[in-house]
């Protein structure tokens, strides 16, 4: 009897103790939320995004080199995308994401030193990888901690907000990139380098999310010699695990890519609308530019358009509810209105197109990230994440070059203005096939 009560006595301070370890992961792991907050208004804070397509051409780089080096860029997100996708999934999402950003901070450096083609290419090499091992692990792990404490469904909400600061964060840098680069491009990539380094900060104080499959398992003790000594005896055997941990991810993966085909639609549908968005945002630069105006006043329109960003990052949760599936569509159409008003090559209409179609494209990312969390598991959601990531470099390989090319022989108005037409034609077919799928379904 006497056992009994004490080993009852033993068991309640562990539970308690189990509870309180409990909730104290869970609060670190909320904190994640604020933290990456925190971290994406930092990361964003980008000098060079409004003036680095004026910066290329200012080096002496044409139209058809600008859209080839954004090519290269792309081509190397297409070979190394899903594979960083992986490593966040396989050695952890903290790790990859810090070490994107240290790229980040290398490849300013490279752009500021760079003055030929193969200079530069090196440098969208080195950015583009920073992208990469940013892309999917930032957005699983803000997923997964909420997943952990039961509050996935405030995540249409938060990524909002992160958006939100995304977009605030680029319409700050746009505006101060821009007066910066008008006296210095120096300065403004040496800005880039110390915004890189410093959004390493918030990251380091972030908590990775548990393994799903390691809730409630007892942590293996770091000092246990158990399994060491059969690990030196036979060193292959830890490299043959990862290799087998590795093809059984990638085995997983694609599985879930072969048996779900809405999945697929919905990476290749918004990434199309991404794509023809990323065109117009570019080279509409260098449309203001011809058009007259210097890199301040470039700064402050695409300041009036991040405006517009935060507004319809903030109400891609309210713009879901009341339009459903209707908003890929709608959103599908105003961006290729726009890109058929900047054809008509005249400065107020462009700049109000350009407002409307960036609040557009802004409520789309909160809405498809929602959509493909809920639908990826969490073993694999880093990876499939950055299979998104590889469907928009696929499209911007084809389309943005050849935009720059077509824009050096026959003018980017008319280059504008032939997307716009085949994109409005684009979203009013398939939204009738979706029509036509679900009456035949109903």
């Amino acid at each position: 009897m006497n056992n009994s009560n004490e080993m009852t006595n033993n068991l309640k301070p562990n539970k308690r103790r189990t509870t309180q370890a409990l909730q104290t992961l869970s609060q670190k792991l909320m904190r994640n939320v604020v933290l990456d907050y925190i971290y994406t208004f930092i990361n964003n804070l980008n000098m060079s995004n409004s003036i680095w397509v004026l910066y290329l051409a200012f080096k002496g780089m044409n139209l058809l080199q600008i859209g080839l080096l954004e090519g290269i860029f792309h081509a190397t997100s297409v070979v190394f995308e899903v594979p960083s996708g992986a490593v966040a999934d396989l050695l952890g999402r903290k790790k990859t994401i810090l070490t994107g950003r240290l790229l980040m901070a290398v490849s300013c450096i490279v752009m500021v030193l760079s003055g030929h083609f193969w200079q530069f290419a090196a440098g969208f090499i080195i950015q583009a990888l920073s992208y990469n091992f940013n892309s999917g692990a930032e957005e699983a792990l803000v997923f997964d901690s909420l997943k952990f404490i039961g509050k996935e469904d405030k995540y249409l909400i938060i990524n909002g907000r992160i958006n939100f600061l995304i977009e605030a964060a680029q319409g700050i840098s746009t505006l101060v990139g821009g007066i910066i680069a008008e006296y210095s491009y120096l300065w403004c990539y040496l800005v880039c380098t110390l915004i890189a380094v410093l959004s390493v900060l918030p990251v380091l104080l972030m908590k990775e999310p548990p393994a799903e499959d390691s809730i409630g398992k007892r942590s293996p003790d770091k000092n246990s010699t158990e399994g060491k000594a059969d690990l030196l005896e036979e060193p292959d055997v830890l490299s043959h695990a990862m290799n087998l941990q590795v093809k059984e991810h990638f085995t997983a993966s694609f599985l879930i890519i072969k048996s779900n085909h809405k999945l697929l639609t919905i990476i290749a549908s918004y990434s199309l609308i991404f794509t023809v968005y990323c065109v117009m945002l570019f080279y509409s630069q260098q449309f203001f530019n011809d058009l007259g105006l210097n890199k301040i006043q470039i700064s402050f329109i695409m300041l009036a358009s991040g405006i517009f960003s935060c507004v319809g990052a903030l109400t891609s949760d309210w713009l879901f509810k009341i339009s459903k599936d209707w908003i890929e569509f709608l959103a599908a159409a105003f961006i290729a209105t726009a890109l058929v008003v900047f054809g008509m090559n005249e400065l107020y209409p462009a700049v109000a197109a350009l407002c409307l179609a960036s609040f557009f494209n802004a409520s789309l990312y909160p809405i498809q990230s929602t959509k493909l969390n809920h639908m990826i598991p969490t073993k694999q959601r880093a990876t499939l994440l950055s299979l998104n990531s590889l469907s928009f470099s696929v499209m911007m390989i084809i389309l943005f070059p050849a935009s720059g090319a077509l824009a050096d022989v026959i003018e980017l108005p008319k280059v504008f203005f032939g997307i716009g037409i085949a994109g409005v034609l684009l979203a009013v077919l398939l939204q009738m096939v979706h029509i036509g799928k679900k009456k035949r379904f109903t």
